[in-house]
């Protein structure tokens, strides 16, 4: 198996008149691959995956295996529920439309306990012959997969060995690796990018690399390479840039910016999440004056 590691893009889903933007959404993973990055990530909630239907979940997949074709960069596909069923359903489709892995969040809203997310992480993983990346985020979910449990998982479910790690915390990583120290983490949250990656981390989920791919691309190999000082510099370049893409709710500035630096032509979003404030907006323009963003 493929073990999904490296630079890897949380891809932002692009929306015109409503709907997905399918032409749009190619040109941005090809740009992706141009500049770069090993892996990209569609539908998850930087794609807005929550307010996207079945059908449109599903298309948004097709098109990144379609695109990334004859390349060298991989897909790990969005296949996340608070449904055990409609989990397995997403996963199931990915693996039968050619996703390399896929990335599932921690069940959301309902709250299960840490045998419920024993039990449904192994029922997805058991239901496909691909990767399963774990995927913790309690700010999002209301739960915490807990590194006993993520041991559990690692020690009794082969395809299950790595988690994309978004709880900010470089303590939790520490103690992920001291559990489970074969496990692959995977940063998820770009201010700390470098530090995860220099304290044992095995690449990145970037919302960042939707608008500056290359820098994450860059960032990444000085990190695996343990070239500190150039990880590092890159992370602080990086700093402001990563701060003020979550002074709303994600995706809404990463797509601002995006539209703001011309790569996007359209700025849409699905209610309920709607554009950023005319303060926000004028805050990310002086904040973007600081970077070179490739087309």
């Amino acid at each position: 198996m493929i073990r999904p590691t490296g630079s890897m893009t949380a891809l932002i889903t692009p929306f015109k008149n409503g709907e997905v933007d399918e032409v749009k959404y190619k040109e941005l993973i090809e740009r992706q691959i141009r500049l770069g990055i090993d892996w990209v990530v569609p539908v998850g909630t930087t794609g807005e995956s929550a307010t996207l239907s079945h059908e449109e979940h599903q298309r948004c997949i097709e098109i990144a295996v379609d695109t990334v074709k004859g390349t060298d960069v991989k897909v790990l596909a969005g296949a996340g529920s608070n449904s055990t069923k409609e989990a397995i359903g997403l996963a199931k489709f990915a693996q039968k439309v050619g996703a390399d892995a896929i990335l599932t969040v921690a069940p959301y809203y309902n709250k299960p306990s840490q045998e419920g997310l024993y039990l449904h992480y192994k029922a997805v993983a058991n239901s496909i012959d691909i990767p399963v990346m774990l995927y913790n985020v309690p700010s999002r979910t209301g739960v915490d997969l807990l590194p006993e449990t993520v041991a559990r998982l690692t020690d009794r479910v082969e395809n299950i060995f790595s988690i994309k790690e978004a709880t900010g915390s470089l303590e939790r990583v520490v103690s992920l690796l001291n559990s489970s120290p074969e496990l692959d983490i995977i940063s998820g949250d770009d201010g700390i990018n470098a530090p995860i990656i220099l304290a044992g981390g095995k690449g990145v989920i970037s919302v960042t690399a939707n608008i500056l791919p290359n820098k994450i691309s860059e960032l990444v190999k000085y990190a695996m390479a343990k070239d500190v000082e150039k990880a590092n510099q890159i992370n602080q370049e990086l700093y402001h840039l990563n701060n003020n893409l979550f002074i709303e709710a994600n995706p809404i500035p990463i797509k601002a910016a995006m539209y703001i630096a011309g790569v996007l032509d359209t700025l849409e979003y699905r209610l309920p999440l709607t554009p950023p404030s005319l303060e926000n907006m004028k805050t990310l323009e002086k904040v973007l004056e600081k970077y070179e963003v490739l087309k």
